[in-house]
Protein backbone atom coordinates (compact mmCIF):
# COMPACT_ATOMS: atom_id res chain seq x y z
CA UNK A 1 0.00 0.00 0.00
CA UNK A 2 1.06 3.57 -0.45
CA UNK A 3 2.14 6.13 1.99
CA UNK A 4 -1.32 7.85 3.50
CA UNK A 5 -1.04 11.00 1.16
CA UNK A 6 -1.10 14.40 2.74
CA UNK A 7 -4.23 16.61 2.04
CA UNK A 8 -3.86 19.34 4.69
CA UNK A 9 -1.43 21.82 2.52
CA UNK A 10 -3.12 21.50 -0.34
CA UNK A 11 -6.67 21.64 0.77
CA UNK A 12 -6.92 24.13 3.54
CA UNK A 13 -9.93 23.69 6.31
CA UNK A 14 -13.71 24.37 4.57
CA UNK A 15 -15.97 25.89 7.08
CA UNK A 16 -19.40 23.53 8.07
CA UNK A 17 -20.05 24.98 11.41
CA UNK A 18 -22.98 26.22 10.54
CA UNK A 19 -24.18 22.70 8.54
CA UNK A 20 -26.54 20.27 9.29
CA UNK A 21 -25.82 16.53 9.78
CA UNK A 22 -27.12 15.67 6.46
CA UNK A 23 -25.40 18.34 4.80
CA UNK A 24 -22.17 17.86 5.92
CA UNK A 25 -22.44 13.94 4.76
CA UNK A 26 -23.43 14.58 1.35
CA UNK A 27 -20.28 17.69 1.68
CA UNK A 28 -17.76 14.81 2.66
CA UNK A 29 -19.13 12.74 0.13
CA UNK A 30 -19.29 15.23 -2.31
CA UNK A 31 -15.71 16.34 -1.82
CA UNK A 32 -13.77 12.86 -1.24
CA UNK A 33 -15.77 11.83 -4.43
CA UNK A 34 -14.34 14.22 -6.77
CA UNK A 35 -10.74 13.91 -5.41
CA UNK A 36 -10.91 10.57 -6.57
CA UNK A 37 -12.81 10.86 -9.58
CA UNK A 38 -10.23 14.08 -10.67
CA UNK A 39 -7.37 11.15 -9.32
CA UNK A 40 -5.63 13.35 -7.13
CA UNK A 41 -6.36 10.57 -4.34
CA UNK A 42 -4.66 8.44 -6.99
CA UNK A 43 -5.92 4.43 -7.41
CA UNK A 44 -4.02 2.79 -4.79
CA UNK A 45 -3.15 5.51 -2.65
CA UNK A 46 -4.24 5.45 1.45
CA UNK A 47 -6.37 7.69 2.73
CA UNK A 48 -5.54 8.81 6.33
CA UNK A 49 -9.24 9.71 7.77
CA UNK A 50 -7.52 12.09 10.36
CA UNK A 51 -5.66 14.20 7.94
CA UNK A 52 -8.54 14.38 5.50
CA UNK A 53 -10.75 15.02 8.31
CA UNK A 54 -8.03 18.30 9.11
CA UNK A 55 -8.21 19.63 5.29
CA UNK A 56 -12.24 19.03 4.82
CA UNK A 57 -12.74 20.83 7.95
CA UNK A 58 -15.44 18.34 8.59
CA UNK A 59 -15.85 15.48 11.69
CA UNK A 60 -14.84 12.13 11.68
CA UNK A 61 -18.17 11.10 11.46
CA UNK A 62 -19.43 12.63 8.40
CA UNK A 63 -16.15 11.37 6.69
CA UNK A 64 -16.64 8.13 7.70
CA UNK A 65 -20.08 7.35 6.52
CA UNK A 66 -18.75 9.45 3.24
CA UNK A 67 -16.01 6.38 2.85
CA UNK A 68 -18.76 3.78 3.59
CA UNK A 69 -20.72 5.78 0.63
CA UNK A 70 -18.08 5.73 -1.73
CA UNK A 71 -17.08 1.49 -0.85
CA UNK A 72 -20.27 0.60 -2.08
CA UNK A 73 -19.74 2.41 -4.94
CA UNK A 74 -16.65 0.68 -5.35
CA UNK A 75 -14.60 4.03 -5.30
CA UNK A 76 -12.62 2.66 -2.46
CA UNK A 77 -11.84 -0.28 0.01
CA UNK A 78 -11.90 -0.31 3.95
CA UNK A 79 -9.87 -2.89 4.78
CA UNK A 80 -10.39 -3.77 8.56
CA UNK A 81 -7.95 -2.46 11.04
CA UNK A 82 -5.47 -1.33 7.81
CA UNK A 83 -7.40 1.65 6.66
CA UNK A 84 -8.48 2.72 3.91
CA UNK A 85 -7.55 2.61 0.18
CA UNK A 86 -8.63 4.22 -3.23
CA UNK A 87 -9.68 1.28 -5.39
CA UNK A 88 -7.33 0.18 -8.22
CA UNK A 89 -8.59 0.74 -11.97
CA UNK A 90 -9.79 -2.49 -13.76
CA UNK A 91 -9.58 -2.87 -17.46
CA UNK A 92 -12.56 -5.04 -17.25
CA UNK A 93 -14.25 -3.15 -15.21
CA UNK A 94 -14.33 -0.16 -17.78
CA UNK A 95 -15.00 -2.57 -20.85
CA UNK A 96 -18.38 -3.76 -18.67
CA UNK A 97 -19.00 0.06 -18.54
CA UNK A 98 -18.58 0.66 -21.97
CA UNK A 99 -20.89 -2.06 -23.03
CA UNK A 100 -23.76 -0.90 -21.07
CA UNK A 101 -22.78 2.75 -21.93
CA UNK A 102 -23.46 2.17 -25.60
CA UNK A 103 -26.80 0.89 -25.92
CA UNK A 104 -28.30 3.42 -22.95
CA UNK A 105 -26.73 6.12 -24.36
CA UNK A 106 -27.72 5.72 -28.14
CA UNK A 107 -31.34 5.21 -26.59
CA UNK A 108 -30.31 8.60 -25.01
CA UNK A 109 -29.55 10.45 -27.70
CA UNK A 110 -32.73 8.84 -30.07
CA UNK A 111 -35.00 10.59 -27.43
CA UNK A 112 -33.09 13.79 -27.47
CA UNK A 113 -33.39 13.81 -31.48
CA UNK A 114 -37.27 13.07 -30.97
CA UNK A 115 -37.63 15.01 -27.48
CA UNK A 116 -35.14 18.48 -27.63
CA UNK A 117 -36.55 21.43 -27.04
CA UNK A 118 -35.12 24.65 -28.33
CA UNK A 119 -33.54 25.88 -24.70
CA UNK A 120 -32.20 22.29 -24.30
CA UNK A 121 -30.30 22.14 -27.76
CA UNK A 122 -29.08 25.68 -27.04
CA UNK A 123 -28.19 24.21 -23.27
CA UNK A 124 -26.01 21.89 -25.00
CA UNK A 125 -24.10 24.72 -27.23
CA UNK A 126 -23.38 26.87 -24.79
CA UNK A 127 -21.32 23.81 -22.51
CA UNK A 128 -19.24 23.46 -25.75
CA UNK A 129 -18.71 27.01 -26.28
CA UNK A 130 -16.62 27.04 -23.24
CA UNK A 131 -14.49 24.33 -24.35
CA UNK A 132 -12.23 26.18 -26.46
CA UNK A 133 -10.69 28.06 -23.70
CA UNK A 134 -10.62 24.85 -21.27
CA UNK A 135 -8.50 23.31 -24.08
CA UNK A 136 -5.77 26.35 -24.73
CA UNK A 137 -5.47 26.05 -21.40
CA UNK A 138 -4.80 22.36 -21.20
CA UNK A 139 -7.58 22.49 -18.25
CA UNK A 140 -7.80 18.84 -17.76
CA UNK A 141 -10.06 19.01 -14.56
CA UNK A 142 -12.19 21.74 -16.60
CA UNK A 143 -12.79 19.18 -19.50
CA UNK A 144 -13.95 16.45 -17.28
CA UNK A 145 -16.56 18.50 -15.75
CA UNK A 146 -17.73 19.82 -19.35
CA UNK A 147 -17.75 16.48 -20.87
CA UNK A 148 -20.31 15.00 -17.83
CA UNK A 149 -21.97 18.40 -18.35
CA UNK A 150 -22.32 17.94 -22.10
CA UNK A 151 -23.80 14.35 -21.51
CA UNK A 152 -26.05 15.58 -18.58
CA UNK A 153 -27.31 18.11 -20.86
CA UNK A 154 -28.30 15.29 -23.92
CA UNK A 155 -30.10 13.16 -20.98
CA UNK A 156 -31.97 16.32 -20.04
CA UNK A 157 -32.87 16.57 -23.66
CA UNK A 158 -33.90 13.22 -23.48
CA UNK A 159 -36.42 14.02 -20.78
CA UNK A 160 -35.81 10.29 -18.84
CA UNK A 161 -35.21 10.76 -14.93
CA UNK A 162 -34.72 7.13 -15.15
CA UNK A 163 -32.18 7.08 -18.06
CA UNK A 164 -30.45 10.46 -17.37
CA UNK A 165 -29.60 8.51 -13.45
CA UNK A 166 -28.25 5.82 -14.86
CA UNK A 167 -25.93 7.36 -17.35
CA UNK A 168 -24.85 9.65 -14.68
CA UNK A 169 -23.55 6.91 -12.34
CA UNK A 170 -22.15 5.20 -15.47
CA UNK A 171 -20.30 8.39 -16.00
CA UNK A 172 -19.21 8.70 -12.79
CA UNK A 173 -17.63 5.74 -12.53
CA UNK A 174 -15.91 6.16 -15.31
CA UNK A 175 -14.45 9.38 -14.79
CA UNK A 176 -11.02 8.45 -13.41
CA UNK A 177 -10.52 6.52 -16.88
CA UNK A 178 -11.79 9.61 -18.79
CA UNK A 179 -9.12 11.45 -16.75
CA UNK A 180 -5.83 9.19 -17.73
CA UNK A 181 -7.23 9.60 -21.26
CA UNK A 182 -7.06 13.05 -21.39
CA UNK A 183 -3.49 13.93 -21.03
CA UNK A 184 -2.67 11.58 -24.29
CA UNK A 185 -2.24 14.05 -27.50
CA UNK A 186 -5.66 15.75 -29.00
CA UNK A 187 -7.82 13.39 -27.50
CA UNK A 188 -9.45 16.35 -25.80
CA UNK A 189 -9.60 18.46 -29.43
CA UNK A 190 -11.33 14.45 -31.12
CA UNK A 191 -13.66 14.71 -28.17
CA UNK A 192 -15.06 18.07 -28.50
CA UNK A 193 -15.26 17.59 -32.22
CA UNK A 194 -16.76 14.16 -31.09
CA UNK A 195 -18.98 16.56 -29.06
CA UNK A 196 -20.09 18.88 -31.84
CA UNK A 197 -20.82 15.94 -34.19
CA UNK A 198 -23.31 14.85 -31.56
CA UNK A 199 -24.90 17.98 -31.19
CA UNK A 200 -25.43 18.69 -35.14
CA UNK A 201 -27.50 15.70 -34.98
CA UNK A 202 -29.81 16.54 -32.35
CA UNK A 203 -29.99 19.83 -33.52
CA UNK A 204 -30.74 18.19 -37.32
CA UNK A 205 -33.17 16.11 -35.82
CA UNK A 206 -31.07 13.30 -37.44
CA UNK A 207 -31.62 10.15 -35.64
CA UNK A 208 -29.57 8.13 -37.70
CA UNK A 209 -26.38 10.45 -37.44
CA UNK A 210 -26.65 11.10 -33.49
CA UNK A 211 -26.81 7.23 -32.83
CA UNK A 212 -23.43 7.06 -34.65
CA UNK A 213 -21.75 10.39 -33.79
CA UNK A 214 -22.72 8.93 -30.20
CA UNK A 215 -21.12 5.15 -31.04
CA UNK A 216 -17.96 6.38 -32.33
CA UNK A 217 -17.30 8.75 -29.49
CA UNK A 218 -17.96 6.07 -26.91
CA UNK A 219 -15.52 3.76 -29.49
CA UNK A 220 -12.84 6.24 -29.31
CA UNK A 221 -12.80 6.26 -25.22
CA UNK A 222 -12.66 2.84 -25.87
CA UNK A 223 -9.45 2.60 -27.73
CA UNK A 224 -8.05 5.22 -25.90
CA UNK A 225 -8.45 3.40 -22.36
CA UNK A 226 -6.95 0.25 -24.15
CA UNK A 227 -3.93 2.48 -25.23
CA UNK A 228 -3.58 3.92 -21.75
CA UNK A 229 -4.23 1.42 -19.39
Amino acid sequence: MSEPTDFTSRHPPATAHTKSAAQLRELAYAQIKQRIISCEFRPGDAINEAKLTAALGIGRTPIHQALHRLEVEGMVTIMPRKGVMVTALSLNDVLDMIEVRVSNEQLCVKLAVERAKTTDIQAMRDILERTPALLAKHDVAGLMSLDLEFHMSISAAAHNRVLAELLRNLHEKQARFWYLTLSENHHSERIYHEHLQILEAVEQRDGTAAIAAIHHHIDDFRRAIMRTL
